[in-house]
């Protein structure tokens, strides 16, 4: 049996802007409880609600993060860092919340934390090569509505048990429908690292900062962090004095999404072990 950890993100779009997990907390809307534990078969591990699952001998964790619909909404994971939407009826406006947020992460999400990770890092202490990864994706057409983002995590302090109330970084890959960005755009076409992105600013209790990549893609390899947590520092959106607690990537669902899938994944942080 696992823990849930608390509410996924709430990404509104076009003119409802998005809350984030801790204001749906603060409302009471989500809070944290005990799941029953996964199904297993054959090898294969099949995830609803908002069940976890340990995977790659512990390094990573799946979670399926239903948080903002009650349909039918699961995930399967074979035990390696990936996994594939089962079944989705989510049917959530795109003006509105998603309804879920399946995904993978390495390092701690609302205090639950994977073992080994070389996190949590000061930002004053990323250099270049310190946190690098690599995703590669499925991601199917029609009538579904969804993006494929990472979503990484600052707290003020080392440790939290509970949301993190420094920053929200987020790295969206690609977005099938009209689903955008929390916040207001405020910087377009930014070449950093030789990707170009436009640049989303929410502030509430934390920021939420969202680099769009002007161009979609399914996959990224060798994606450094460093350029992109240091553009955020210099616009004064992250401080040197935070720490990075986690790095997770998964697909925010509006409608369906069934057949998304994290076909591999790894986070590598210096001094953390390999991946």
């Amino acid at each position: 049996m696992a823990p849930a950890p608390a509410a996924r993100t709430h990404h509104g779009g076009m003119t409802a802007r998005r809350h984030t997990r801790a204001s749906l907390l603060a409302a009471g809307a989500i809070l944290a409880t005990v799941l029953p534990a996964a199904c297993s078969s054959g090898g294969t591990t099949t995830l609803c609600h908002s069940e976890t699952h340990p995977v790659s001998g512990g390094t990573y964790t799946v979670m399926n993060n239903e948080w903002h619909s009650d349909a039918a909404q699961c995930i399967t994971t074979d035990g390696t860092a990936s996994f594939t939407v089962a079944n989705s009826s989510i049917a959530n406006t795109t003006h509105g919340s998603p309804g879920g947020y399946p995904l993978i992460y390495r390092g701690c999400h609302w205090g639950a934390c994977t073992p080994g990770s070389g996190l949590p890092i000061r930002v004053s202490g990323i250099g270049t090569g310190t946190v690098v990864t690599s995703w590669h994706t499925t991601q199917p057409g029609g009538s579904n509505r969804y993006n494929v983002t990472y979503d990484i995590w600052f707290n003020r302090a080392p440790t939290t048990s509970g949301q993190p109330d420094g920053a929200e970084l987020m790295i969206w890959l690609n977005r099938r429908g009209p689903v955008h960005p929390a916040g207001s755009r405020v910087a377009s076409n930014v070449g950093i690292d030789g990707r170009s992105y436009h640049v989303y600013l929410r502030r509430s209790h934390w920021n939420t900062i969202t680099y769009l990549m002007t161009t979609g893609t399914t996959s990224v390899r060798h994606l450094d962090l460093r350029p992109l947590v240091a553009y955020a520092v210099s616009q004064g959106y992250i401080q040197d004095s935070w720490y990075l607690i986690g790095v997770e990537a998964g697909f925010e669902l509006w409608r369906g999404g069934a057949g998304l899938a994290t076909d591999s994944f790894s986070v590598k942080v210096a001094g953390g072990g390999s991946p």
